[in-house]
């Protein structure tokens, strides 16, 4: 069983009844569930998982002090830490505190504060590119069990995703970035001989492609090491993982490098197929600098339309 199925079921069997029978006062005002850094929250979890920060365990969302002041919040927290032990086999790691942890008490506000610096998820178009993505991720992955206020699924609908615009942004940002580490950098430091350096080249090339792609797909791209996992559930995307796996993991001696810029231009020709499919380039090659500027020129607002390109890259 998956740690999200793990979660919900140790709340219904043993976090609901605590909440009924010790907190009536939270019956239509508490939220629960499991969101977070975690890879259960990915639904990535495995027996790998397992070796650290894996328990059961779930959050509880408290709206502001003024409803639920520290006194009740701190006697829910207690509660909580008594909860069992042990639950299918698992055991829980008993330092649970009233912060941004993985699981227990919360303020509502001050969980989406710790993932997008504010607490009702209202961001400018700014705060939207600055935000690092997997922390929008982290806000918005997992479950929530109940939600009797929308303390918690309000600001979640609100972070579902990008604003059209900056979507945008950060798409021309990848395709720029992604055409500048292959065309022009990886191709320089191999006629040069400096294999290590066209492997970082690649290196960039391969993150800025993933980028483009999650944004292609309108998902956000999760932290590093999920991200390959998270590419095979790509419906458009899913068949690149090995051209771009071997791209990683190749050297760069003459063949090698001849075999690369194949997988490139394969990775590129499906880049912009996808571009034209939903309307955003007219261009018709292996390249991805063109298409940026066509990107580019899509965005409405003005503000953002005239930052420099690379304004929308991590």
């Amino acid at each position: 069983m998956k740690g999200l199925e793990i979660a919900e079921k140790y709340y219904l069997e043993c976090g609901a009844p605590m909440i009924k029978e010790q907190f009536p006062e939270l019956a239509g005002i508490v939220a629960v569930g499991l969101c977070g850094s975690g890879s259960e929250c990915m639904g990535y979890d495995d027996e790998v998982s397992r070796d650290h920060d894996f328990e059961p365990g779930f959050i509880i969302f408290l709206p502001p002090e003024e409803v639920v002041d520290r006194r009740l919040a701190f006697r829910l927290e207690r509660a909580y830490d008594k909860l069992p032990d042990e639950f299918m086999g698992l055991r829980r790691n008993k330092d649970v505190s009233f912060d941004t942890g993985r699981h227990g008490v919360i303020r509502a506000a001050d969980f989406f504060r710790s993932k997008v610096g504010d607490p009702e998820g209202e961001l400018s178009l700014d705060r939207w590119l600055s935000i690092p993505e997997h922390y929008l991720l982290e806000a918005t992955n997992g479950k929530i069990f109940r939600d009797d206020l929308g303390l918690v699924t309000d600001v979640r609908k609100k972070l579902a995703y990008y604003p059209e615009d900056v979507r945008l942004k950060k798409l021309a940002a990848a395709l720029s970035l992604a055409e500048q580490a292959s065309e022009h950098n990886y191709e320089r430091l191999i006629s040069r001989g400096d294999g290590a350096g066209a492997q970082l080249a690649i290196y960039e090339y391969v993150k800025e492609v993933l980028s483009a792609i999650f944004l292609l797909d309108r998902k956000y791209k999760p932290f590093y090491k999920w991200q390959f996992r998270a590419l095979n559930e790509s419906a458009t995307f899913a068949a690149l993982h090995e051209d771009l796996e071997s791209l990683l993991t190749t050297g760069n001696g003459a063949s090698d490098a001849a075999e690369k810029r194949s997988r490139i231009r394969r990775v590129n020709g499906a880049i912009v197929e996808e571009l034209r499919r939903q309307g955003l380039t007219d261009y018709d090659g292996l390249h991805l600098d063109s298409p940026a500027y066509c990107v580019t020129g899509k965005i409405k607002d003005p503000t953002i339309r005239n930052m420099h390109i690379m304004m929308g890259g991590e």
